[in-house]
This record gives C-alpha cells, structure tokens and sequence, in this order.
C-alpha cells in the first residue's frame, strides 16, 4: 500500500460518512462489540487504529470478515441467513437491528459436534510408582498439530508425559499408538470433547497423577481460529515456557522461587477487569468452592491455558471436585463457559496463596522475590504438637447417648451445606473411615504426621474420678510396642454434655473432682509415661496437659498434688495447660504451669468478625438453608489476630503458639454451628508462614501447637481427605521445614 493510501485510510478514521457515523452510533448503543476481545483477536491493527477500535471495525474490520465479538462472524451471518446478504446491510448492524430476536445464527458451528462420543475414562494411579521431578500435560484436539509437539517434547529430560487426546475415532486410536511409538513411557489416554483442555487436565488432577512432581507443564494444540495470528501466538505460548535453549535454569528457577504459582510466556499474564467479559458470576461460584471470596474489581490471571504449575496449585484445583458434569457440552463457545471461568480462576488461586504469575522475561530477571516480611530462611519450629482424638470407635456410653454403634463417622458422613460456598462434608480418603481399636491405624496416622514434621500427638485422656471412657486405642498400642506412635496425654477435663461444647445443655458424663482425685489420675497416667513413646519434648520431662485447669475446685492445690504424686513415682512432669476462651469460675495464676497451649479459634474471634448470626447479622448476601442458625465467622481475620499486638499481649509469657487448619462443628451441632469461612490449604500456608515471621521466636521452647490431627466432626483435620487428598500435610512439611521424600 502506497503513502496515498495510507494516508487515506487514516483520514477515513476520523471522517466518516453519514451512515458509517449512524452505525457506528448503534454499534455502540447496543453493547456487543468488545474491544478487549477485538483487539487481542486482531493484533495485527494498526497502532492508531487500535486506539480506536470501534471505528476500525465498521469502516474496515467487518468487510475483511473480523469479529466484533467472540459470538459474532460476519461471513457466517451472511452464509446462513442469505436474505440478509441481498439487503446489502452490514450483518452485525442488521443483526443489532433484528437478527438477535429472531433467534438467527451467528458463526460457524465447528466440525467437533459430529466427533463420536465416548465416556470420560476413570483412571488409577499408583501413589507409589517412580516418577520423575517434572510433568509435562498435552491436550490434543487437533491432532494434525502433534508433530509440532512432538519435537519440542522429544527434548525435554527428567520429566513424565501425559497425553491426552479428544477422540475422533480411529485418527485417534492411530495417533495414540504413535505417541506410544514415539515415547514409551508415556501415558496416553483417549478423551471426550468437553471441557476443552481443562476437564482433561482436571481428569489427571483428579485421579492423583499429577502428585508428587516439582512442577508440571500444561500445554494444548492452540489453533485459536478468531485469532489472525493462532498459529504464531501458539507458538509464542509454548515457546515462552518450554524454550528451544536454557529450559533447565529457568524451570530451576521457577521451582526454587516460592512466590511463584505459575510461569507463562511474555504477554500472558493478564490483569484488568476488561478481560472479565461474562465470566465473573461462573468465576465467583467456582472459587466458593474453595470458600474463596473474590472482587469484580480484581483481575489477574495466565492467559491462554498454556503455563507451568507449582504443586499447591495442582492441589488447590483438586480441591474444586469438578468433574464432567459440571462443564457444558461443547457448541463452540468462546466465552462464558466454565473452561473460561476456571482460566480466569487460576489468577485467585495464585493470590490466595499470597504467590504471583511470572512471564518468562520476569523469570529471567530473577523471579517474584522473598515474601513480605521475610528475611533469609524461615524460622522453624523447634517442635511440634498436634491434638489429637482418640473417638473414632464405638463404646457402650455412646451407644446409650447417641444410638447402637455411634462414632463421629455418622454426624461427618451427614453434614450438609448451609449455604453455596460451605465446603460439607469432608470426607476421609487415605485413611478412610477408620476404627482406632485397629491399631495399625495409628501406625499409619503416626507415618503422615512424621513425614508431614509433627514431631508428637497430645491425645485427649478422658477420665472422670476413675472412670475411663475412649480408652482403648492408647491402651491397645501399650500392647504393640512395634508401631511407632509418638504421644503424650491432656487430660479432658470438661464434663460431657449433649450440645458437645462441655459448656452448656444435659450433662452426660460429669467430672465431680472427688477428694482425692489427683493421686488416681497420676496413678492412671504412669502406665503411658513409662512406655517408651510417650514424649518428653525437653528430653527429659514427660509432658501432660491439662485441658480445662480453671474448672478444678481448687487448680493451685491440685496441680501441687499431682507434681507431688508424680514425684514420688519418680517422675519429674512438665505441665502444661489449655489457653481456653471462656474463664471458668476459678482463675489460674500464669506461672501455675510450666506452659499454656494456644487452641485456636478460643480466644481469637472478634465481634467483628462475624459474617453470618454476629452483631450485625448476616453479612455474607446469599442464600442460607436448613433453616441454619448458627455462627460464621472469617478464617483470614483470625489469622489477622493471632498476630494482633492486643490478642498477643494478653497471653501468658510461656505459651505455645498454635494454628488450626479449619474449623467447623456441623457435623455434632448441625443448624446450630460455628464455623470459619475462607479456610483452606492455601491460607493455612500463610498462617503457618506468618506465625514463623512474627510469633514463631517468641513462642514457649520455639513450639509449634496444630488444632487438631484428626478433629473430623469439628473440621479440624490434617489427615487426608476426599476434597484436597495430602495438601495439608504437604502444606505443613513446606512451611516447618520437614524434609520432601520422593519416590
């Protein structure tokens, strides 16, 4: 095009004709061209002529055939609706005009509505197969693409291959005996078209495929028809996280970089609310899945579906419990899917985690940086304690209060959402629904607590002048020397009551501190000191607890008994006792113990803090069922006080700093419930990274205390689940500095 020309073109722009201004005045009062999508579709446009996008498409864009919106092909128009081609009418203004009330066709439907259907696989993995540092994940829909992929693939080292295919019949079954061909190793699996490439990818989150690996690629045959450049941008995508040279120092650098979520390719992380199109409400109810609250006013995502993975992620997606038929049949959507929901939702992930989306130049720059606040390495804790109850097996006592062959399996099993977004139930998986009479059990639970850097559990004790109740497990491991179950005692000391808060409602079990009482609970508590694995965490002292001191008629007197006792036993105890967030009727000095347990929620849960059933009523704007009419309070501001100066200085000065995965009792107080809203693996990450930045040095002995191991009818669980598998393990052996086995 010569300079006259050119600089027509540009004079047209800004002198328009008449009918070229009044279309241009009805494109813009009907609200369906998008400038966002057109200019990311066509970025080949002139500079100027993108400052100006609207006025490009109706003097120039909509002849040569581009899209004013995702939803909208003039050349499709025109060949479906021939009538309207003899108008000689521009086919979006008829289409604003009339088309979209009568229902007409708007772009091609693609050839993939004809692909014979098959189920979605169900696949098994074995969590103890070898497996290398990495993953690399292909989605292969147009399978004429493979030998583009197949060259880079074939140079990559030390990392596992996933394939998985959109199946067209035998083009497929050939092509999947050709990647097999090509890479023995790799595993290939046939898939429906749904969900484009994420419901395959969410299929291998799903079956556990992808535990285990450092990082994992997530790559897919990119063709982008809207776009005027696909096969370039493809590339680019591609390109930019699996280079042609110098993979190896960037991937290191990515895996090393514990501010980083995701890594894409220049230009792929997207910020700004323009790229919201109609994806906020799916994107809104998709992070409540993980009680994760988001802002229409934030924006920040890796476009394009084409990135590397950090593991905590991969974990988070797993969290969501998506499956085929949450995902919509495929009828060439180009937005507004939840494919295109779940894009824009990995950017939440990401900042849930308080972690960034870094682009290759940034990678190579050196990264997203040290955390806020941190320094060096993290401080670790010194030891670790996780509560533990010892519930789950059935006992006459229950039986009489709650019916033949009660444990808190049944009320877990039970429990329902009170509202879209409450994450009920949670569901055992590795463990499954236990019986703790099998001791074997316990060796197993005491495997993952090690692993995970607990160093012992506090078991409950449950005795009440005498009487032992839930007894069994701790009595039947004195039994069995050989499992290796690290363990001290706190004495529950609470009366047990039918609402299950040992505050208030019928009592069930009454604990009467008979004269005298001190001498019988040394006496019952020597069998487990003597015993090898109970814990002395000084290395000297074997430790008790007790949980409720302020209950005792007398705590002073008492707790002078009990160290006398256990003196003459011959055993010097340390002593220590619950922080709990009601004061009972007889106050304990603070140097009465050797240490205090923080436990939260007690004690950290402000009138502010309510989102649903406080002061100011119901704060959360949807739906409550069941008639709920409990408490809801926000796990982030619990995690914001227990760093608070004001909470902090009202704690006496030897007291163990603790952190609580969740918390929710529906499963024991149904309607009636308390629990905090936000908690999930990503943010107990951060607690447990701010406790070492701002309470960690400080705490009693540098201890760290975790509410609880195995509370399930509370919520209060780090034992795998069906909803995040081992996340929360894997979470804590990260932040408290448990070496990572492989393989």
């Amino acid at each position: 095009m010569g300079p006259v020309a050119r600089l027509s073109r540009l004079a047209h722009i800004f002198f328009m004709n008449r009918k070229e201004k009044a279309y241009l005045k009805e494109l813009a009062a009907s609200g369906m061209f998008d400038p966002v999508y057109y200019k990311g579709a066509y970025p080949g446009i002139n500079p100027l002529f993108r400052r100006m996008p609207m006025r490009h498409y109706v003097i120039f864009g909509e002849k040569r055939g581009f899209r004013p919106n995702p939803d909208f092909s003039p050349h499709a128009y025109l060949r479906f609706n021939p009538d309207v081609a003899k108008l000689n009418e521009a086919p979006f203004r008829h289409y604003i005009r009339a088309g979209q009330f009568e229902d007409r066709i708007t772009k091609d439907l693609p050839p993939s509505f004809n692909l014979e259907q098959i189920e979605m696989p169900v696949l098994r993995f074995d969590p103890d197969r070898k497996i290398a540092r990495f993953a690399v994940v292909a989605h292969v829909y147009y399978h004429d693409l493979w030998p583009e992929f197949a060259e880079r693939l074939a140079r990559l080292e030390d990392a596992d291959l996933y394939v998985t295919l959109t199946y067209r019949g035998e083009e497929s079954d050939a092509l999947a005996d050709q990647i097999r061909a090509e890479f023995p190793g790799a595993v290939v699996v046939p898939t429906p078209n749904r969900g484009r490439d994420i419901l395959p990818f969410l299929m291998l989150v799903n079956a556990g495929a992808l535990d285990g690996y450092e990082a994992v690629c997530k790559i897919h045959t990119k063709k982008s028809p809207h776009r005027e450049d696909g096969a370039e941008w493809r590339r680019h995508l591609i390109g930019g996280i699996l280079p042609d040279e110098g993979l190896e120092p960037l991937l290191e650098r990515f895996v090393a970089d514990d501010r980083a979520a995701f890594w894409v390719a220049d230009g792929q992380h997207y910020t700004g609310t323009e790229w919201w199109g109609s994806n906020f409400e799916v994107t809104r109810d998709l992070m409540r899945r993980l009680e994760i609250e988001i802002d229409r006013d934030t924006l920040s995502f890796p476009a394009g579906s084409i990135y590397w993975i950090k593991p905590l992620m991969v974990g988070l997606l797993k969290g969501l419990c998506l499956n085929e038929q949450h995902f919509e049949p495929e009828q060439a959507q180009v937005d507004g899917t939840l494919a295109h929901a779940l894009e824009r939702g990995m950017g939440f992930l990401a900042m849930e985690a308080d972690q960034a989306v870094l682009q290759t130049s940034e990678l190579k720059a050196g990264g997203a940086g040290p955390k806020t606040g941190q320094g060096g390495a993290p401080l670790r804790p010194a030891f670790t304690s996780a509560f533990y109850l010892p519930q789950f097996h059935p006992i006459a006592e229950n039986d009489a209060w709650w019916g033949k062959g009660f444990t808190e399996w049944r009320g877990v099993t039970t429990a329902r959402p009170a509202f879209d977004g409450h994450t009920q139930p949670l569901l055992p998986s590795d463990l499954g629904y236990y019986d703790l009479r099998v001791t074997e059990v316990m060796g197993q639970q005491a495997d993952l607590a090690r692993d995970a850097g607990i160093d012992a559990f506090c078991v409950y004790h449950y005795w009440f002048d005498g009487r032992r109740v839930l007894e069994q497990p701790l009595d039947r491991l004195l039994t069995r020397p050989e499992i290796d179950f690290p363990f001290y005692l706190c004495w529950a000391n609470e009366s047990w009551r039918r609402n299950w808060d040992g505050l208030s409602g019928e009592v069930l079990l009454n604990q009467s501190y008979a004269e005298g009482f001190e001498a019988k609970l040394v006496e019952d508590s020597l069998p487990y000191m003597r015993d090898p694995r109970y814990v002395r965490p000084d290395g000297t002292r074997p430790r008790f607890v007790i949980y409720r001191p302020e209950d005792m008629p007398d705590p002073a007197a008492s707790v002078a008994r009990m160290r006398q006792h256990w003196r003459d036993a011959g055993i010097e105890v340390e002593l220590g006792a619950v922080c709990f967030h009601v004061s009972g009727e007889n106050p304990v000095a603070e140097d009465l113990f050797d240490f205090w347990i923080e436990m939260p929620p007690h004690g950290m849960v402000t009138q502010d803090d309510y989102l649903f059933g406080g002061p100011e009523g119901d704060k959360m704007g949807r739906d409550i069922r069941g008639g709920f009419r409990g408490l809801v309070y926000d796990y982030n501001r619990v995690i914001a006080n227990s760093q608070s100066e004001d909470y902090v200085s009202q704690l006496p000065q030897n007291t163990i700093c603790g952190v609580m995965p969740s918390w929710d009792n529906s499963a024991r107080r149904g309607v009636n419930a308390h629990m905090a809203y936000g908690a999930n693996p990503a943010r107990f990450a951060i607690w447990l990274r701010q406790l070492a930045d701002t309470r960690l040095a400080g705490s009693y002995r540098q201890e760290l205390f975790l509410n609880a191991w195995n509370e399930w009818a509370e919520k209060a669980v780090l034992e795998p689940s069906l909803t995040y598998g081992d996340l929360y393990l894997r979470v804590l052996r990260a932040q408290i500095g448990a070496a990572s086995p492989r393989n």
